[in-house]
């Protein structure tokens, strides 16, 4: 085995390094991106302002002993974003639409068309035009100068289209309509606790004949309700007044944004813990409502990242993707990380992708303010981009995207993957 230099008869690691690193104690350090692909080299502060930095090759066992005892405080150049854009093709509707949507979350799909949140409240728009279904009052979310952001309304639909959800992101109200009936069935209130922290945790489960809307009652506990009958599905305990021993289910963590997979099964949780730093889990909705009661307050822990109410999409039922490439003791990258819910491990992660991200046949769909940008999660490349589109819905039945500003209601919709 031939001695390294960095002075050690070792394996050599998989990236480069400043001689300054290869000590007991090494000093913090920056990550220069090779670009290639997300690999990187490692320099001291002294190093890392050099234009032509030293580098040479460390063994594993001193890289190891960077990432041990020196934290990443930086990054210099970027990481490789590959680009292998073609024509996306794919299917285009236009029409006049007078429906105006309070903002970007108040657009949902319906099975026919879709939902929009207007001033004056739910407004059906399909193939034959508009139609008010019912209005929509919650109460008012005062504004707070600390929280950076917001309270902002928000739409869910359930995939049958018989039910809405208007609930207020970065608020504790919400409301669930029938739309059949123009009615609210179910108001909404998560508590006063921390509740500016996350949007709203809500979604829709169950089948098109059982629906049932999962939603937080508090910051630490989320349940299920059947619509039909307004009966609680997740009757346990979870309070804990904080004296005596911690009981064995209470979860100490802030639930965020819900996203459910397309099998039904897996239920994502953009939530957090103090001190505090983002925290994705899984709940197992399956389990949960057939019978194990406190499967939420023991989901799967897929990342521990340093931000939350960051983008999320499913790929498939086992595969979802979470932006940005993130770890609580580094910088973020502008990217994404894919995770295979079930193994519960980060399987990929690219550079490129930044903005609201909705998953299709198993490829990444990206909304830029210069278009849609569609990813190959298995290459990590960009392959196309339907330019001057910025769709704020999506169908994840028909995969069509939905564009409404201006007056006009421009759908997308991909070509079928052969």
């Amino acid at each position: 085995m031939d001695v390294l230099p960095c002075g050690h008869a070792a394996y050599a690691a998989d990236s480069r390094g400043c001689a300054h690193l290869v000590v007991e104690r090494p000093p913090d350090h920056y990550g220069w991106f090779t670009g290639v692909g997300l690999a990187y080299d490692r320099l001291c502060e002294a190093c890392a302002k050099r234009d032509d930095p030293p580098l040479i090759v460390l063994c594993v066992g001193c890289e190891e002993r960077v990432e041990d005892y020196s934290d990443l405080v930086g990054w210099l150049g970027r990481p490789e974003v590959r680009r292998h854009d073609a024509d996306p093709g794919g299917t285009w509707t236009s029409a006049d639409c007078a429906a105006e949507p309070l903002n970007a979350w108040s657009v949902a799909a319906l099975p026919g068309g879709w939902l929009v949140l207007t001033e004056a409240g739910l407004v059906r728009v399909d193939g034959t035009g508009t139609a008010f279904v019912a209005p929509v009052s919650l109460p008012v979310e005062p504004a707070d100068l600390r929280s950076p952001d917001p309270p902002r309304p928000a739409l869910h639909t359930s995939p049958d289209g018989r039910h809405a959800a208007v609930v207020t992101d970065f608020g504790r109200h919400g409301v669930v309509l029938d739309l059949v009936a123009g009615a609210p069935v179910l108001t909404l209130d998560r508590g006063d606790y921390r509740y500016r922290q996350t949007c709203f945790p809500l979604a829709f489960v169950g089948s098109d004949r059982d629906a049932v809307v999962v939603a937080a009652t508090d910051w630490n506990r989320l349940d299920a309700i059947d619509l039909a009958s307004g009966r609680l599905l997740t009757e346990r305990v979870t309070a804990w007044s904080g004296d005596g021993p911690k009981p064995e289910h209470y979860l100490d963590y802030f639930h965020g944004a819900l996203l459910l997979d397309p099998s039904g099964r897996w239920l994502l949780d953009d939530g957090w813990v103090w001190s505090p730093s983002g925290v994705t889990l899984v709940h197992d909705v399956a389990a949960w409502l057939g019978g194990d009661a406190h499967a939420t307050e023991h989901g799967r822990q897929l990342a521990v990242r340093e931000a939350w109410d960051v983008p999320m999409a499913w790929l498939d039922e086992r595969t979802a993707v979470l932006q940005p490439i993130d770890r609580h003791d580094r910088p973020a990258v502008a990217g994404v990380e894919v995770h295979d819910v079930v193994d519960a491990r980060r399987v990929a992660a690219f550079a490129g992708p930044v903005g609201r991200m909705w998953g299709h046949d198993g490829l990444l769909y990206v909304g830029t303010a210069a278009g849609l940008e569609v990813w190959d999660p298995v290459d990590g490349a960009r392959t196309g981009v339907v330019e001057g589109f910025t769709p704020i819905a999506h169908n994840p039945r028909t995969g069509r995207f939905a564009e409404l500003a201006a007056g006009r209601l421009r759908t997308w919709t991909p070509e079928p993957l052969p």
